[in-house]
């Protein structure tokens, strides 16, 4: 089943909500290799929480993504490049010498014990050895748990505890820029505070002018491979409905909360939504920035991208490492087809200049793709005309962790795309747009974002904890998946995704998105990035406030906070009143790049300590920094 129409679209997305089983069996059989077939496709209630697919059938993850392109004749073709954070540092591998990493990891884990359903936690960097590592996993039925390089102590500890993880592996440490960050520190001072579960960890040597002092639980890598890990591992047939793994993602309030996806439903969902939405081609290179520690690099640098047989590459540094033009140096000298990013990222190289892009030719690139927050129109344009050309497509896709893979999309080069919009469902996905009572919009207009039905790719879980599952996703909205977004349909049936439902400011009755406002402020030429925020007010119910971050070199004025208020009444409209304006140095922001608002909101009410979770916050130090300024 292939889509490379928007005729094929209109036709297979109809088909799709009129026939859901027969369109997800169909989908299923044609991009998965599957060991025993199903006896049941779905079994679905949104009432309860209970989300299985593919009942009864047999898989393996591993095999999907490697044996099965060595059945085919593509051994000897490109699977992974990675690109270290040093200019000229890489290592490639064809799918053949990828297999015989994983099986040796696979070998070396059962080794050690690991067995089908035992968790394993990996606190590894963009390096082929978390890749491996995934797939080596996943492989013999061990339920992978990554944990992004950047986590704390504490973080690493609270993670490793919730799902027991039997084993750790991990790294030395891994350059952001000019910084070495110094991973086996973390691990061992988790396992001081206590990660009784955990009886050995693997440590992968980074780099070899930073050792690390050995404590006795761990094992280098190296010698653990040369020790157990042979070159051939027969995998194992799993059910469909076996765990592959556990991404954990912090909440406002409480513990994070363990996203738990299942074998056969992820697999092909991620395999499907990477090839109907990206169109690769047979040797495309393709380049997912993300890193591997949240679900899109789980969903769009391994397991779309392997399953689909095509090359994928990591980078393990920062955009602007030596210089701003460090990506597109990248997409020449690997040729790269397919560029999928993050909004942020392409604000701070468009605020470089852009001489730093056109140094380069960027004439391998045919689609663009971006991903993990609303994109500005001023941002998408500069995208299209400035790194593309006007010749790539953009993909601006919306999805979460808790989806496993893409729900609104365009599809490159097939549908019709507007500045700033997430354009359509993909088929099989039904979005509905709720009113503030809870019943369905119909038309144009903004709402809540619920789905009102499951696709394979939706998570099967909280681990250990099914009520809390039901209460956050189900329990608000009965009857709906809800996304905790906002988002408003326009006249022509294009998806605008307004952010967090919490991201979504309502001053006398009007309901005002986050982003729209951000977008504004955008067009101000001194203006790097902003965050909008609502505060209760007595008379307005919520009223506006903005923290913003100026360009370098640039300051402040009571000049300046008025020409934002009048382009932010420009630009958005006159219901609009912008009552304050901060200039901070920095925004708080998760290491994925998303703005936490709900801090700057808090800061804004005189909040000064209580801020919720903070595990996932890139720069604890900006915290104080604000408040400083605010006092």
């Amino acid at each position: 089943m292939q889509i490379r129409s928007w005729a094929d679209y209109e036709y297979f997305y109809k088909n799709s909500l009129e026939h859901s089983d027969e369109f997800w069996s169909a989908v299923a059989e044609y991009k998965i290799k599957w060991r025993k077939q199903w006896s049941q496709v779905s079994e679905i209630d949104f009432n309860l929480g209970k989300i299985n697919w593919f009942l009864g059938a047999e898989l393996n993850v591993s095999e999907n993504c490697l044996d099965r392109h060595l059945e085919s004749g593509k051994g000897d073709q490109i699977a992974l490049i990675w690109v270290g954070n040093h200019p000229n540092e890489e290592k490639i591998f064809t799918f053949r010498e990828l297999y015989r990493e994983v099986c040796r990891a696979s070998n070396a884990l059962e080794a050690l014990g690991v067995e089908k359903g035992d968790r394993v936690v990996l606190y590894l960097p963009n390096i082929p050895e978390v890749v491996i590592s995934i797939l080596a996993c996943a492989r013999i039925g061990a339920i992978h748990s990554v944990i992004f390089g950047g986590f704390s102590a504490h973080s690493i500890q609270s993670r490793v505890n919730d799902c027991g993880a039997k084993l750790i592996l991990t790294a030395t440490g891994t350059y952001r820029g000019n910084k070495w960050i110094d991973l086996k520190a973390n691990i061992d001072e988790a396992m001081a505070l206590g990660c009784p579960s955990v009886t050995k960890v693997i440590v992968c040597e980074r780099d070899s002018a930073h050792g690390f002092f050995s404590q006795s639980y761990d094992l280098k890598w190296a010698e653990w491979l040369d020790r157990f890990g042979s070159e051939n591992h027969l995998g194992a047939s799993h059910s469909a409905g076996d765990p592959l793994f556990i991404l954990y993602t912090s909440g406002s309030t409480g513990k994070p909360k363990g996203v738990l996806h299942r074998m056969g439903g992820y697999l092909t969902y991620a395999a499907y939504t990477y090839d109907i939405v990206f169109q690769p081609k047979e040797n495309d290179i393709y380049w997912c920035t993300a890193d591997v520690g949240w679900i899109t690099g789980h969903s769009y640098s391994i397991y779309g991208p392997l399953a689909n047989g095509v090359a994928t590459l990591i980078y393990e540094g920062v955009p602007n490492y030596p210089d701003p033009g460090r990506f597109w140096r990248i997409i020449d000298q690997y040729q790269v087809a397919i560029f999928y990013t993050a909004p942020t990222a392409l604000r701070i190289l468009a605020s470089a200049g852009d001489d730093f892009v056109k140094k380069y030719s960027r004439h391998s690139l045919r689609v663009l793709g971006t991903v993990g927050e609303p994109i500005s129109p001023e941002t998408w344009q500069w995208y299209d005309e400035v790194v593309g050309e006007k010749r790539a497509p953009i993909v601006d896709t919306w999805w979460q962790t808790e989806t496993g893979g893409i729900l609104i999309s365009p599809l490159a080069g097939i549908s019709p795309t507007k500045p700033g919009s997430a354009s359509f469902p993909l088929p099989g996905i039904e979005p509905k747009i709720l009113d503030d009572a809870g019943k369905e919009k119909l038309g144009s207009g903004p709402g809540t974002l619920v789905l009102a039905r499951s696709w394979p790719g939706q998570m099967a879980g909280i681990y250990g904890d099914p009520e809390r599952f039901y209460k956050t996703y189900f329990a608000p909205y009965p009857g709906y998946y809800w996304t905790g977004d906002g988002a408003q349909r326009d006249d022509e049936g294009f998806y605008w995704i307004t952010g967090r439902t919490d991201d979504v400011i309502k001053i006398s009755g009007h309901r005002l998105g986050t982003a729209e406002v951000e977008s504004a402020c955008l067009v101000h030429p001194f203006v790097s990035e902003s965050a909008a925020v609502g505060v209760p007010d007595p008379i307005t119910g919520e009223s506006l406030q903005i923290f913003v971050l100026l360009k370098e070199g640039l300051k402040g004025s009571e000049q300046l906070a008025q020409e934002l208020m009048d382009l932010v009444r420009k630009e958005v409209g006159s219901i609009v009143s912008l009552k304050k304006v901060y200039w901070v140095p920095g925004l708080p922001k998760t290491r994925s790049g998303k703005i936490m608002r709900r801090i700057l909101r808090k800061m804004a009410q005189g909040e000064k300590t209580h801020f919720g979770d903070l595990s996932s916050l890139a720069d604890p130090a900006i915290i104080e920094m604000i408040l400083a300024i605010l006092e």
